[in-house]
C-alpha cells in the first residue's frame, strides 16, 4: 500500500538521511515564528531542491494550516513524506524539532540546577518578554483572524467568557462555541476552495489514525485516574493540548498554562519564564514542552519527562495529518467547514487575548519598569521588526539592570 505523497519507485535511496540532515539545518536556522518557517521551507525545499513543485507545497501549506496544530510543523512533516514516505515525515519532525527541544532542555536543566535564581532579574525579563510577544501574536492574529464585525464579536465574547470562566473545559467550550457560531453566522460569506492538489494517502491510514487520536483523547485521561500514573496524566495533558492548537502555537500557552500549573507540575513564575526563553529559540515554539517537561516537580521530568511532553504533544499534529489527507480535496471545497473553522479561529484570538491578561501580565508586570520593558520589547518586535531572539536576550539584560 502505497505511503502519502511520493510513489515507493520514486523515492531516492538514502532519501531518509537526505530528509533528516535538510531538516536538521532547517531547525538550527529557522528563527522568526512559522509564517518565516514556511518561507525557509519554500527557499530549501521548493526552489533549491525541487522536492515538490509550487502548486504541490501550497496545497500541502493550505492544509495544515486548516488543521488543528502547529502547521510549520505539519508542513515539514508532509514535505518529509513527500520525499520519503511515513519514516521521511518522522526525520523531518526530528531534524526541525531536536535543536530547540534541546536547548529548551538544557535550559530547564539549568533552572533546576540553580533553583535560587528563579527571582533574579534576568529571569524577570523573559517573564516580561512574554508580554510583548503574546501583544504581538494577539495584535497580528486579529487582524488575520477577526478582521470583520461578526469575527471580532466572537473574539470579544470568547476572551470575557474566559476571563469569568478560566477552566480547561470553559476554554474547550468556547473553541466549540466559536465554531457553532461561525457556521451559523459566517456561512454566507465563505467561497469554496479550489479542488487543488490532490494528495495520495491510503484511507486505512486516515481510520487508524482517527481511532488513535479518539483512544489517547478519551482513554489516557481515564487511564491516568485509573492508575494514578504521574507519567499517563502528563502524556494526557501534552497530547490534549496538542490537539486543540488553533491559529498558531502561541494558543497553546493558556491551555498548557491550565494542564501543568494548575496542578502544580511547573510554578507559574517558571511557566512565563520558561515561554520567553522559548521565543528566542530557532525551530517550533512547541518545543516549550521540553522545558515543562523537564522542570516538572513530579518525575518523571528531567530528560525523561522532556521527551515524554515533546511527544505527546507533537503526536496529534502527525495524526491529524494522516487523517485529513485523504480527505483533504473535499474538506477544502466544503463553505460549511470553512465557515466553522473561521468561528474556531475568531474564538482562539479571544483565548489568548484573555490569557495575555492571565497569567502573562499578572505574573510579569508588578510596577511601572515592568510596563516601560514590555513596551520597549513590544516596539522592537513590532515596530522595528527586530527578531525574537534579539529582543529576549535584550529584555532579559534590561530586568538585570533594573533589578
Amino acid at each position: 500500500m502505497a505511503e502519502p505523497g511520493v510513489a515507493p519507485a520514486s523515492r531516492p535511496s538514502g532519501a531518509l538521511a537526505e530528509v533528516l540532515a535538510v531538516f536538521l539545518r532547517l531547525g538550527l536556522t529557522s528563527f522568526g515564528g512559522p509564517v518565516a518557517h514556511l518561507g525557509y521551507f519554500h527557499e530549501e525545499i521548493v526552489a533549491r531542491r525541487d522536492w515538490v513543485d509550487e502548486a504541490t507545497y501550497a496545497d500541502l501549506v493550505a492544509l495544515c494550516q486548516f488543521l488543528p496544530g502547529p502547521a510549520s510543523s505539519q508542513v515539514a512533516i508532509a514535505l518529509g513524506a513527500a520525499r520519503a514516505g511515513l519514516a521521511g515525515g518522522v526525520m523531518a519532525w526530528l531534524g526541525f524539532t531536536l535543536p530547540s527541544a534541546l536547548a529548551m532542555t538544557i535550559f530547564g536543566l539549568g533552572l533546576n540546577a540553580f533553583g535560587a535564581y528563579v527571582s533574579a532579574g534576568w529571569l524577570h525579563g523573559l517573564k516580561v518578554v512574554a508580554v510583548a510577544v503574546v501583544a504581538q501574536a494577539v495584535w497580528g492574529m486579529a487582524l488575520r483572524l477577526a478582521p470583520d464585525r461578526p469575527r471580532a464579536t466572537i473574539a470579544l465574547a470568547s476572551a470575557a467568557l474566559l476571563l469569568l470562566w478560566p477552566t480547561g473545559p470553559g476554554q474547550m467550550l468556547v473553541i466549540l462555541a466559536g465554531g457553532l457560531a461561525g457556521w451559523r453566522l459566517l456561512g454566507g460569506s465563505v467561497v469554496a476552495g479550489a479542488p487543488g492538489v490532490s494528495i495520495a494517502a491510503p484511507r486505512a491510514l486516515a481510520w487508524g489514525s482517527v481511532a488513535v487520536l479518539l483512544l489517547c483523547l478519551l482513554g489516557a485521561p481515564l487511564l491516568a485516574t485509573i492508575t494514578g500514573s504521574q507519567a499517563v496524566a502528563m502524556f494526557a495533558a501534552f497530547f490534549r493540548a496538542g490537539s486543540l492548537i488553533f491559529g498558531g502555537g502561541h494558543v497553546v500557552l493558556p491551555m498548557l498554562e491550565r494542564f501543568v500549573v494548575t496542578p502544580g507540575w511547573v510554578s507559574i513564575e517558571q511557566f512565563v519564564a520558561g515561554y520567553g526563553a522559548a521565543q528566542a529559540m530557532p525551530g517550533p515554539l512547541l518545543t516549550f514542552a521540553a522545558f515543562l517537561g523537564t522542570i516538572s516537580t513530579t518525575p518523571p521530568n528531567g530528560w525523561g519527562g522532556a521527551a515524554l511532553a515533546l511527544v505527546a504533544i507533537f503526536a496529534p499534529s502527525f495524526l491529524f495529518l494522516w487523517a485529513t489527507l485523504p480527505l483533504w480535496g473535499r474538506l477544502r471545497r466544503n463553505p460549511a467547514v470553512q465557515a466553522a473553522l473561521q468561528g474556531v479561529n475568531a474564538a482562539v484570538v479571544g483565548l489568548l487575548l484573555a490569557a495575555l491578561y492571565d497569567p502573562v501580565i499578572t505574573s510579569a508586570i508588578h510596577q511601572p519598569q515592568d510596563v516601560a520593558l514590555a513596551l520597549a520589547a513590544f516596539g522592537l518586535l513590532q515596530v522595528w521588526k527586530a527578531p525574537a531572539w534579539l529582543v529576549v536576550a535584550l529584555t532579559a539584560l534590561g530586568g538585570a539592570l533594573l533589578s
